[in-house]
């Protein structure tokens, strides 16, 4: 190096001179350092000697003398003075070597010490090894290192991550001030290189003295320095070195993200054309999600690790989970009570910063306010939609996946804020819900406790730490976090209780790590940087820090998030495996349950049973269009007649026939069918037609049960028939299209042939020996067992049976004598009767003679009825002659022909609205109710149910639950 060259000596000698001397001469040599002189005298060039100056100038490290005139050549002084040149040029230069290799030397051992120390604060990433993917260890193969490597950062700020070279430069501008000042710099030189040694053995007594000036001076220095200053310097270096140290770390991880997100990026566009497997975490929360629907049985129990976050309420839970979420993606509110429900959110590392829940495939983009606003109106609808209705708060919980650049991935469940009192407008047991709920959570004994307490808040109104304490009392799963330390800080008279309570002294909580963390200025506004960048701001400045009773590592919500995601991965690891184990007994146990009790069915969980039942149910409603015409219309007549056979005997026929004539026999006829059609008549046929499109219905279904039974869909189908029933609903133009219909048939009387008059003289002989049958059964009733059947069967008559049989026999008299007698009885009559009846010694009422009356009129008349359309079945060549010039008119079967064409007419319009409209419409409704039924989870649990269905439900949760274990502990065997 110093042979480079006399220029370059003299550069840097020059450079040691400040430029404000005001020196506008070239500098003399005795102005310089004895090093520098030695060094310049050295490889100056002889041809170009040094310049002299009259003004000489000596320090008193050179001690030089006057140099006296040149003896002329040859004499005796000439020589003794050029042999005393020699020794002196002989010993600088034997100084000068020295002190190259000193100063080799000791720069040397600095340097690597200085090396040392600074690699050794680093943490040992090592242990972190795990947090990168498995596809980042491939890379090598599959992305180009080269475009990588100028990717990266530049010389520039790699140079950055050297040890900081400030205090150097602050040397060498001491040092040159010092030589601008004429002032000895010998101990300065000693205490920068280390070589005190090496001039002490030179033997040079200027250098001596020097280094007893530089020590005593020193220990001057040190003495006016006390130990309290000396204790906070370095405090304060130590605290700079740590928030050095972790600038440059968070720059790696920001420009370690951004490489991440870029290759994610390239994975999900296929650039590799490779399947990206499914990352850990992921698998993790789907277990999870299916343990919070699984009913454990035989002592299997969801104990697999999570973080639960609890704490009083408003204490800033929800804002430290959003901070390690890096996003605001919860519901906020002033005081009051925002989180009504548990909400789990899966934390893991993805390209875009997104959010999505279980059941939803809408992505939520983070980086977008309007859609930050959307995700937190979703959530809070889910809440109070989960919430039944009188209580305040839910246990159902709300699953949540947050994936992004750089997130730490864990699991978490945000907890309701515990209460202390129950405020207006909550349900009365609010409080011990709350506590139920966290209990819940919190026994798991491998669940992560990250208890929240409220800084700025007394220590003493906390009710949180007291429930953390009675679930794990030797805090071996408890990570104790203060929020609001800024405001904790302004606030408290004595700091030293921030100190007691992170060094878990103040509480008798116990836990594993204590941290404290700044969660913004309060505003709902405040970004996540902007609230990231107010945390290290307050901790760089805070006396909390300065002071020691804060350590670097306790404090800002990154060191949590990396300590509690670490936590979180070493109890999955060390439990999974045992969790695993118990999952495989339990299957063991029910699939041998299955084996001993069902031998022969297949195991078809709840959804797959009520699939298969609503296959069988639709094959049914589709059976219904397979139904002949010519069965629906038999149908449909024979119940319509039914229906309305009543009617039309006691309304209709029987006043008609009263009448003396046919002409006002037609006129009664015409006016009460009329009114029969306008009123009841179309409503009483779509009442049967939906009736038997009802038993139609069911009768299939009975029928498909009779091939395949299984009693366990009973109750299902009988619960979607009523409600397809009840949802049905008849169209109200049919029922006036129907109404044109019947009356337009039933004013048709004219017969055209034969077999229509003998058709309609069948049908009125069947009805009326029904009827007749129907009324001899009842006057049967009334007055008891005759003779014959006393004898036979040894019954007798009741008092009111005899008191009807002998007004029966009285009233009979009266009809033999009077043939043509009216329906009614008269007055005087009635008097007449009784008194007889008296005069044997029967007492009777007017009532009960009426009503026997009525019963015996009917069978009297129906009886001349039948005798009647007996004589009418020759009467079709005298209707044609309109009964003129004949004894016989058979007005009556025209009534019944109208009567039966009007059925026939109605049952073929509700077989075709039946067939094209109703059917159809049917199975619509049933789909329906299918669908409703299968969304509702409570509703199937209700219809489906018994011990075969919950053994293959539980044993179907059991498989999915083992297999997806077995899958993650593969996955977590090869990460490591």
């Amino acid at each position: 190096m110093l042979r480079a060259g006399t220029e370059v000596s003299c550069l840097a000698c020059r450079n040691l001179v400040p430029a404000n001397m005001g020196v506008r001469f070239r500098m003399p040599l005795q102005k310089l350092h004895p090093l520098s002189r030695a060094i310049h005298h050295r490889y100056s060039n002889p041809q170009h000697p040094p310049h002299r100056s009259a003004a000489r100038y000596f320090t008193s490290l050179s001690r030089l003398p006057m140099r006296p005139a040149r003896p002329p050549l040859g004499g005796h002084g000439y020589q003794q003075h050029r042999t005393f040149w020699v020794a002196r040029l002989a010993s600088r230069l034997l100084k000068l070597r020295y002190i190259l290799l000193g100063s080799a030397v000791g720069g040397g051992y600095t340097a690597k010490k200085t090396y040392e120390e600074w690699k050794d604060m680093l943490p040992d990433f090592s242990e972190y090894a795990w947090i990168v993917p498995d596809f980042i260890w491939e890379l090598n193969e599959h992305v180009d290192l080269e475009k990588i490597a100028n990717a990266l950062p530049d010389m520039e700020e790699l140079a950055k991550l050297l040890p900081d070279l400030e205090k150097i430069g602050e040397n060498f501008t001491f040092l040159r001030s010092l030589l601008s000042n004429g002032m000895s710099v010998g101990s300065e030189v000693i205490g920068a290189s280390g070589l005190h040694l090496l001039l002490e053995s030179s033997g040079e007594p200027a250098f001596r003295a020097t280094e007893s000036q530089g020590s005593e001076s020193s220990e001057k220095q040190f003495k006016k320095t006390s130990d309290k200053e000396k204790v906070d310097q370095l405090q304060e270096e130590l605290l700079r070195t740590q928030l050095k140290y972790q600038r440059m770390l968070e720059r790696l991880e920001k420009e370690n993200k951004e490489l991440r997100k870029v290759v994610l990026q390239k994975d999900d566009k296929g650039i590799h054309q490779r399947k990206v497997k499914k990352s850990l975490i992921d698998m993790y929360s789907e277990v999870l999600d299916i343990l919070s629907d699984y009913d454990s049985n035989y002592n299997t129990q969801d104990h697999l690790p999570r973080v639960v976050v609890v704490g009083d309420q408003s204490a800033g839970k929800t804002s430290v989970l959003e901070m390690i979420a890096q996003a605001r993606i919860f519901p906020r509110g002033s005081g009051e009570m925002m989180t009504r429900s548990p909400v789990k959110v899966t934390l893991s590392e993805g390209p875009h910063h997104v959010a999505m829940f279980k059941d939803s495939s809408r992505e939520f983009d983070l980086g977008k306010e309007e859609d930050l606003a959307a995700l937190r109106r979703e959530i809070e609808l889910r809440m109070r939609k989960s919430v039944k209705e009188g209580q305040t708060v839910s246990p159902e919980t709300i699953s949540l996946s947050v994936k992004g650049p750089g997130i730490q991935r864990m699991v978490l469940v945000d907890l309701p804020g515990v209460i202390s009192t129950v405020t207006a407008g909550m349900a009365a047991d609010t409080k011990e819900t709350i506590f139920s709920i966290s209990k819940a959570y919190m026994q798991n004994p491998n669940a992560i406790i990250l208890c929240i307490q409220d800084g700025s808040v007394d220590a003493e109104r906390s009710i949180v730490t007291d429930l953390v304490s009675q679930m794990d009392p030797h805090g071996k799963r408890t990570i104790f976090v203060l929020t609001k330390v800024d405001l904790a800080e302004k606030n408290l008279a004595s700091p030293s209780r921030i100190q007691q309570i992170v060094e878990g002294k103040l509480f008798p909580m116990k836990a594993l790590g204590y941290f404290a963390v700044v969660t913004g200025k309060g505003s709902s506004s405040e970004s996540i940087d902007a609230i990231k960048d107010y945390e290290e701001d307050f901790f760089q400045n805070s006396k909390l820090l300065k002071n020691g009773m804060l350590k670097a590592h306790q404090v800002t919500t990154k060191n949590l998030s990396l300590a509690v995601s670490d936590c979180f991965w070493k109890m999955v690891r060390e439990s999974v495996e045992q969790q695993a184990d118990a999952f495989k007994a339990s299957r063991f146990n029910l699939e041998t349950e299955w084996k001993n009790n069902y031998p022969r069915l297949r195991e078809l969980d709840r959804n797959e049973l009520f699939e298969k039942a609503k296959n069988e149910i639709l094959d049914e409603v589709i059976s219904l269009s397979q139904v002949t015409p010519k069965h629906w219309e038999s149908i449909l007549q024979k119940k319509l007649w039914e229906r309305v056979s009543t009617h039309v005997i006691e309304n209709i026929y029987l006043p008609a026939a009263q009448t003396m004539n046919s002409g006002t026999f037609n006129t009664t006829v015409d006016i009460k069918l009329k009114q029969w059609t306008d009123k009841q008549l179309p409503h009483k046929a779509l009442e049967v037609a939906w009736e038997t499109l009802q038993e139609e219905f069911a009768r299939f279904m009975a029928e498909y049960k009779g091939k395949d039974q299984d009693d366990i869909f009973d109750k299902l189908k009988e619960a979607v028939k009523d409600e397809s029933i009840k949802r049905h609903k008849w169209n109200e133009r049919a029922m006036d299209s129907l109404r044109v219909i019947q009356h337009n048939a039933l004013e048709d009387r004219s017969i055209t042939d034969k077999p229509q008059w003998d058709a309609a003289i069948q049908f009125m002989e069947e009805t009326l020996q029904a009827r007749l049958k129907d009324t001899d059964s009842v006057i049967r009733d009334m007055v008891g067992p005759d003779w014959k059947e006393r004898w036979l069967n040894w019954t007798n008559r009741t008092a009111e049976q005899h008191i009807r049989n002998e007004t029966k026999n009285e009233l009979e008299r009266l009809l033999k004598l009077h043939e043509d007698h009216t329906a009614y009885l008269a007055n005087d009559e009635v008097t007449t009767v009784r008194k007889n009846l008296e005069g044997r010694g029967v007492e009777v009422d007017p009532v009960l003679i009426k009503d026997t009356w009525h019963q015996l009129y009917r069978r009297h008349f129906l009886q001349k009825a039948l005798f009647h359309c007996n004589l009418c079945r020759r009467g079709f060549y005298y209707y044609q002659r309109h009964f003129v010039d004949s004894e016989l008119e058979c007005n009556d079967v025209v009534l019944f022909w109208r009567i039966q064409r009007m059925l026939g007419i109605t049952a073929n319009t509700l077989r075709q609205q039946l067939t094209n409209t109703e059917v159809r419409r049917l199975e619509k409704n049933v789909k329906e109710v299918l669908e409703d039924l299968g969304e509702d989870n409570e509703k199937k649990v209700h219809l489906i149910t018994g011990r075969r269905v919950q053994l293959a439900e539980d044993l179907k949760k059991v498989r999915e639950i083992q297999e997806k274990l077995e899958a993650f502990i593969e996955a977590l065997h090869k990460e490591k």
